[in-house]
Parts: structure tokens; sequence; C-alpha cells
């Protein structure tokens, strides 16, 4: 495991105190030359829903990094305590190293974690705007998320972290299985399966208490679901007002699924085979 933290690099991307993209590319290309093409792909999709703008949605969290100096260096410091002995923590809980690079680097609201496979290497990308804004830079929040993204990177080298679908049910039904499976891998180093970093406000309660409704839902949402309409990933879409609710079903789901498969056997699970267990996960 590599880790690459580039947050004292940051001030270069604001030369006159805000966000410059020129600015930004030649700072990403020193980080990464294959991180630029990925950051402005991903942006340009969600720009193209026509949902979105950069001066109106991106452009104020981007501007938010070097306003608050404190809650970059109190990002910076509890990164290195949460990313110290990391490594040595995943070998004693699944006999098993990482082969990883993960980048702590400022993104373009592209997401706080993001696990990509570039040129045959796996990167697991921290976004420095997107914890800012989140307000994930307390150590918790950290561990949580990191965690999470290395679960990714484990199911990726062990298993079966990406498929291709030609439909959109199986594509978010993969999802839910995949975050799912990053969840218990976060649960498990932390030693805790009631653990979701997401939980604030009374979140896991209420999920706890409408999970056989959240289930039926999703189900019967996947017929239809696509990029724009789905609600159960991401801080941006809600569900019944909350968001994030596609985390813990995926990871209930998991946990179903943990009942009779071993962890690590899970990894390589067909779609064919996920589809079948939810069906009884919906039924259980």
């Amino acid at each position: 495991m590599k880790i690459i933290n580039t947050i004292n690099q940051i001030p270069s991307v604001y030369p006159n105190g805000t966000f410059d993209m020129s600015a930004w590319r030649d700072y990403i290309r020193s980080v990464n030359p294959l991180l630029e093409k990925l950051c402005l792909d991903d942006m340009r999709q969600v720009l193209a829903t026509g949902l979105y703008s950069f001066e109106k949605d991106y452009l104020p969290v981007l501007n938010l990094v070097t306003r608050d100096t404190n809650a970059l260096s109190e990002l910076n410091k509890n990164i290195q305590t949460v990313t110290a002995n990391l490594e040595q923590k995943i070998v004693a809980k699944f006999g098993k190293t990482l082969d990883v690079e993960m980048v702590i680097y400022l993104g373009l609201c592209n997401g706080a974690g993001w696990v990509e496979t570039l040129d045959n290497k796996t990167f697991c990308l921290l976004g420095v705007e997107k914890l800012l804004e989140l307000g994930w830079s307390d150590a918790n929040s950290l561990r949580g998320l990191i965690y999470h993204e290395l679960g990714h990177v484990y199911q990726n080298q062990y298993g079966v972290l990406e498929r291709k679908f030609r439909s959109n049910k199986r594509r978010f039904l993969w999802q839910l299985f995949t975050e799912g499976v990053a969840t218990y891998f976060e649960q498990t180093l932390v030693g805790d399966y009631e653990y979701f970093h997401q939980d604030k406000d009374g979140w896991k309660v209420w999920c706890d208490q409408n999970l056989t409704q959240i289930k039926k839902d999703f189900y019967n949402d996947l017929d239809t679901m696509t990029f724009d309409s789905q609600r159960y990933f991401g801080d941006w879409v809600e569900y019944c007002d909350r968001c994030d609710v596609g985390y813990y079903l995926g990871t209930r789901f998991v946990q179903f699924i943990c009942k009779t498969y071993a962890f690590d056997d899970i990894l390589s699970l067909d779609i064919n085979t996920v589809d079948k267990l939810y069906e009884k996960f919906l039924r259980g």
C-alpha cells in the first residue's frame, strides 16, 4: 500500500484566492496525469444531465477548500493518524495485503472516496473538496470512509469488483452488492457490524425501522432506475429525505449473504447469484 498526500500542493490551485482550472490542470498532472481525464470526464457526465452547473454547484465547493485553513489542517493531520499502521491492521483482520495507491487530492467534486483501475493499477482516491464539504475531516469519519474504499480495493484484488451490464437493473443491483461488501469490510476493521459512518441524526435508527420497505422500494425501482433517477447512492440524492440509504441496504444484504457464505467466497459471485440472493433477502 502506497499513500500519496498532496494537501500541501493544493494552495497552488488558488493563485488569486479562488479556484483556477488551468492551475488545477497543472497540479493534477503533477500528481498523476491519468487523474486529469478521469476527473474531467466524471464532471462532464454530471453536467450533461442538465441538473447541475459548474458555477452554481462545483465552484462554491472548490472555493471552500482554502477559506477554512483550520479544517484543511485538521484533515491533513487526521488522515495521517488514520492511515498509520493501516496495512498491518488489514493483514491482522483478513490475512492479506492490499496492492493499492491511495491518493489524497483536490478533485472536481468527483466524490469523497472512489476506487479506479488505471493502466492496470488500483487507485483509492480521496477528494479533499468533498471531505471538507461533507464535514468529514474528523478521524472517525475519515476512518469509516477510508476503510470503506479499501473494501472496494479488497474485492477488486481478491474477487471481481467491476462487471459490465446491458441493463440498469443489473448495474444498480451490482452497485448495491459491492457497496455492501465494502461496508462489511469496513465494519470488520472497526470491529462492529452495527457501525455505519453515515450514522448521524438518527439515520441508522430510521433505516433499521424501515428496512422492509427499503428492500421492497429498491427492488421495485430497479426496472426504471437510471443515473438521473436513482435515489439511493450519494449525498446529492435522497430516499424519504435521507441520503445514502443504498449503503445501509447493501450492508444488510451482504450481512444476510454472509450467514451462508464466508466473506472471501462472496467476492466473486456473479450477478445471477446476487439476484437470486436478493430475492431471498426480500422474502426474509
